[in-house]
């Protein structure tokens, strides 16, 4: 039911976008005060959320780790998945940021025939690296929409994406990869009991709108002609903070793809998707732990006010003394 929500959702943007394209006065709002409000959106919620994250106090070092820590040196450590040096850190988080390494270490628990079974998430893993990796490039080669003259490695990376070049225009290995992984992600979701359980409405509607975002993007480009100078001169302005004059020939699908786009922006900064600039201020990932070779004290604690075994028996010298009680302190008592 989530699911089906969540594909209405998205539809509706798309439907709304389509609809509003056809109405000459709102086509400017869809083209440029769309984008703008929530590329602010975007920028002041992705600020307060890594301030909230700066400013939230981290008393003690709490790295989740996986392995031998550093000790007596006889005792050979994982010096990344226990990573006790700052260096050790860097490498441990370069491993997550660029590889999902600790995603690759996965496991999965399923119910066999006579006992609890555990597999790899290599499919899982394979499927999300491609994904964000597909989706840097497609990103990177939109960088040609915004620049003039577009910069060489913009050009390399989109002749090295259409090598196989199949059909007019050429099909970029990307987007076919970037379907078929978020195709996989989301069947995902619905093929297993476990995990379409713990599915909110957000996990389907993001997927869905990617989705969408890279279907529309695949039918500008192979199915519906769409006039790329008007398209370029939109997001040249856009990008130089100009109001630019929105052409009558683009098609509805332009504003249809630019709704999505927008919607996924504005989002970003207040859902799990932000994870790409929390995960660089995780506690969890970002501290080496050291705790056996360096004494942390923390800054917040307040001096403890301590009443040692001498005061207190000062205070009940003469009711232990009374009650026979062996006391320290003076002598004056066997």
């Amino acid at each position: 039911m989530r699911g089906f929500l969540s594909l209405i959702a998205v539809l509706a943007i798309v439907l709304a976008a389509w609809t509003g394209a056809l109405a000459t006065g709102l086509r400017w709002p869809l083209a440029v005060l769309l984008p703008a409000a929530s590329a602010l959106v975007f920028v002041a919620g992705t600020v307060r959320r890594v301030l909230t994250w700066a400013n939230s106090p981290v008393p003690f070092r709490i790295p989740v780790t996986c392995g031998q820590q550093a000790s007596l040196p006889w005792l050979q450590a994982n010096r990344f998945d226990n990573p006790a040096t700052t260096t050790c850190v860097v490498v441990r988080m370069a491993l997550e940021v660029l590889l999902f390494r600790s995603l690759a270490r996965n496991v999965r628990a399923e119910l066999g025939p006579a006992r609890l079974v555990y597999r790899d998430a290599a499919a899982l893993w394979a499927a999300a690296l491609a994904f964000h990796y597909s989706l840097l490039v497609v990103v990177v080669r939109h960088l040609r929409l915004v620049a003039e003259p577009v910069p060489a490695l913009v050009t390399a990376l989109a002749s090295l994406d259409s090598f196989f070049q199949v059909g007019v225009p050429a099909v970029y290995a990307t987007d076919v990869v970037l379907v078929a992984a978020l195709g996989y992600l989301l069947s995902r979701r619905f093929r297993s009991p476990q995990v379409r359980s713990l599915s909110l409405f957000g996990d389907y509607f993001f997927l869905f709108l990617l989705l969408g975002i890279a279907t529309t993007g695949l039918l500008m480009r192979h199915v519906v002609r769409v006039d790329l100078v008007s398209v370029k001169e939109l997001a040249t302005s856009l990008v130089m903070f100009s109001s630019p004059p929105v052409a009558a020939s683009l098609h509805p699908l332009v504003f249809a793809h630019l709704a999505l786009v927008s919607t996924l922006v504005a989002c970003l900064p207040f859902t799990k998707l932000s994870h790409m600039a929390g995960v660089f201020l995780s506690p969890t990932r970002n501290l080496a732990n050291n705790n056996r070779a360096t004494r942390h004290v923390s800054p917040w604690q307040d001096a403890v006010k301590v009443h040692t075994y001498r005061e207190w028996e000062e205070e009940f010298r003469e009711k232990l003394i009374a009650a026979g009680l062996p006391v320290e302190g003076r002598g004056d008592h066997a």
